[in-house]
């Protein structure tokens, strides 16, 4: 049992960590619109920026072995997060201080790689700590709470992130907005340099002979989980889950906000009530619906989303309008449900792989596991795009929107088809000797 300071301390660390990455999309929001309104971008080349943009993310699992094995400073998981902090704080720094004749889409799409390869940094130490820290926790009443408790602040971070975002567009400039996260950045980072790991609960550094050795101990380490069927299976199924859906996101952004004319803060409104409601249901998870087998959650999860585009369909053919829905409120709510529930499948997810994940290399397994989503989401948008453009959608035409939307919804549930990869959940696998 963790004492009552760690504890503490523990809950602050992850807090702060969590918080921050959710508050991502307060930038992120400006970035939106200025590349929809400052730049002139087409809705194909907004979706490719944003997927691209998110390569950093697939090489999670060498983030993830370096901070198993590398400690800074006696250190390997705080040193992490602040070199990712400093990074993203570099990123957004240079993007608002440049000016705007020399800023162009390449070197835009350079320093939010610069950004997300920080995020991404600080996010794999982020969920080691999660991992490393829950396994001392060894009461199975509290099995997944701490991961519950990240997610929350991760949602609280994303609601004032949005309210902030839909408030701040109109009235301050996407630059000033980049500007702001600069500052929290580097508050973050002074915030993490104080903190000691021993502090944390966190496994004490290991001796090993050289770090080439050790970096080669955390590799074979994490061939041996890999090759667990099941590891192996439930990676291989999350990951396909999100890389089948052909996402198009970027179309209904411009749909929403060029060929409707909403108003940026209801955007910013619906992300906010997304995130409402990914707290209210990591609160419930961490409740109630943790009892419940995890490929229960994620078959139906994988349904409502489904069911969801399908609504959407009704909702860009104008069916919801006719029966005096508004736009707007149908944006805030039935999209904003729709975009948490994306997020709100890791839960389950990270909870069910702390418990088959061996000891000693959880960062690098979780690592390889968000390496492999980051991979399926950039592969889905790239197939968003391809599917916007064979059904003839641009920025001006949206007239084959909803066809595109009904294929993404088939697409959808074709994952359910080999959801028995999806194993119940067990104790940790054990490393061989």
């Amino acid at each position: 049992m963790v004492k009552d300071g760690r504890h503490k301390a523990l809950r602050r660390v992850v807090g702060l960590g969590f918080w921050v990455q959710g508050f991502r999309c307060f930038p992120w929001m400006g970035v939106n619109f200025f590349l929809k309104d400052g730049l002139g971008v087409a809705p194909s080349s907004l979706q490719i920026l944003q997927n691209s943009s998110n390569l950093p993310m697939v090489a999670k699992p060498l983030y993830g072995i370096l901070s198993d094995a590398l400690y800074l400073a006696g250190q390997h998981r705080l040193p992490y997060v602040a070199i990712g902090a400093i990074l993203q704080a570099i990123s957004w720094l240079a993007i608002a201080t440049l000016p705007g004749t020399s800023l162009s889409i390449a070197m835009l799409t350079l320093f939010l790689l610069l950004g997300n390869l920080g995020a991404s940094i600080a996010e794999v130490a982020n969920d080691a700590i999660v991992v490393e820290a829950g396994k001392q926790l060894h009461s199975p009443s509290q099995s997944g709470q701490l991961q519950s408790f990240a997610w929350m602040l991760a949602s609280l971070g994303g609601i004032l992130g949005n309210i902030l975002g839909g408030i701040a567009i109109k009235v301050l400039s996407p630059k000033t907005m980049f500007l702001i996260f600069v500052v929290l950045l580097v508050l973050q980072f002074f915030m993490t340099i104080t903190v000691s790991e021993s502090s944390l609960n966190l496994p004490k550094k290991m001796n090993h002979s050289s770090r080439f050795s050790s970096i080669s101990k955390q590799i074979s380490e994490l061939h041996v989980a890999l090759c667990n069927s099941e590891i192996s299976r439930l990676i291989a199924w999350f990951s396909t889950s999100y890389a089948m859906i052909p996402l198009l996101n970027g179309t209904m952004f411009f749909y929403q906000t060029q060929h409707l004319n909403l108003d940026s803060s209801i955007i910013g409104f619906s992300k906010v009530f997304g995130q409402a409601a990914l707290l209210v249901w990591s609160v419930a998870y961490n409740k109630q619906f943790r009892k419940f087998p995890a490929k229960r959650i994620l078959w139906a999860l994988q349904v409502a989303i489904a069911l969801f585009m399908v609504s959407d369909v009704l909702f860009v053919k104008g069916i919801y309008r006719d029966i005096r829905i508004a736009d707007s409120m149908y944006v805030v709510i039935i999209s904003g449900l729709q975009e948490s529930l994306f997020q709100f499948k890791i839960l389950p997810f990270s909870v069910l792989m702390a418990q088959i994940c061996p000891s000693g290399c959880e960062g690098s397994v979780m690592a390889f596991s968000m390496s492999a989503v980051a991979l399926a989401t950039i592969i889905s948008g790239y197939l968003g795009v391809a599917l916007a453009m064979s059904v003839g959608v641009s920025g001006a035409d949206f007239s084959g929107f909803s066809v595109g939307i009904l294929i993404q919804a088939a697409c959808t549930v074709l994952p359910l088809c080999w959801a028995s990869w999806i194993p119940d959940g067990s104790r940790p696998v054990k490393k061989e000797e």
